[in-house]
């Protein structure tokens, strides 16, 4: 079914950022299965399809928490498919020990190709990956296509749940264009880092495009490697 295969150049389980498939029994790794529970009871009259992963700055760790939640939910047995969004300053393959020669930039100017050309299965069962593919001028514009909007349908039909990790919202427009296109949003806040006022800037955006904001993830609330995430409303 996905006939294009990126070259692997690391076992990704080798990765420190993949906490919650290394060590799942770890505090980390119970935290991120009460993040995918609260996530599951966020929205009450459908099913949650998709969502995005922002941060208002650079730095917040929302690439690895993207990562470790597409791998929790596909450990309950969801299809998930993780896309990395950020074309500008890709991560998700850097992660899972990926090339990223092609992957979503690839997929939207290329008019006839096909999600599962470009998708490719990695090595956690039920997970699945889109990398950002080569960085193009103009990622914005990408996004904001009509041709990503079919793209989304489609992945949101081949898969149980698809996750965006996009860019910073206070730093590019990609995340509140992207907002208004999936079921909801996800904030990754730095304790001690964004301010009220940031936070309540990225917050407008997201209710400029009408984005359902599903709850905020603050990253490092405590110096110790077992006590990293907490979620909250926002």
């Amino acid at each position: 079914m996905f006939k294009r295969k990126k070259e692997k150049s690391e076992n990704p389980l080798n990765s420190p950022g993949l906490v919650s498939m290394i060590n799942p029994k770890s505090i980390v790794a119970e935290q991120f299965r009460m993040v995918r529970t609260n996530l599951e009871f966020s929205i009450v009259d459908k099913d949650l399809k998709s969502f995005l992963v922002t941060s208002l700055a650079p730095s917040a760790g929302k690439s690895t928490i993207s990562t470790n939640l597409a791998a929790t939910f596909a450990t309950q047995g969801k299809k998930v498919l993780l896309v990395d969004t950020d074309m500008r300053k890709p991560t998700i393959h850097k992660i899972l020990k990926m090339r990223n020669n092609e992957g979503l930039s690839t997929l939207i100017t290329s008019k006839e190709a096909t999600i599962f050309e470009y998708i490719e299965k990695t090595e956690f069962e039920n997970m699945y990956v889109l990398t950002s593919g080569a960085t193009p001028p103009n990622p914005a514009e990408l996004i904001s296509s009509k041709r990503m909007e079919q793209l989304i349908e489609e992945m949101e039909q081949a898969f149980d749940l698809v996750i965006f990790d996009t860019p910073p919202v206070l730093a590019v427009a990609d995340s509140q264009i992207m907002a208004g296109k999936v079921d909801g949003t996800l904030f990754i806040l730095r304790k001690g880092v964004d301010t009220k006022v940031q936070i309540q800037s990225a917050n407008e955006r997201m209710e400029s495009v009408n984005a359902n904001v599903l709850g905020a993830i603050y990253n490092r609330i405590e110096p110790s490697d077992d006590d990293c995430y907490y979620y909250e409303y926002i």
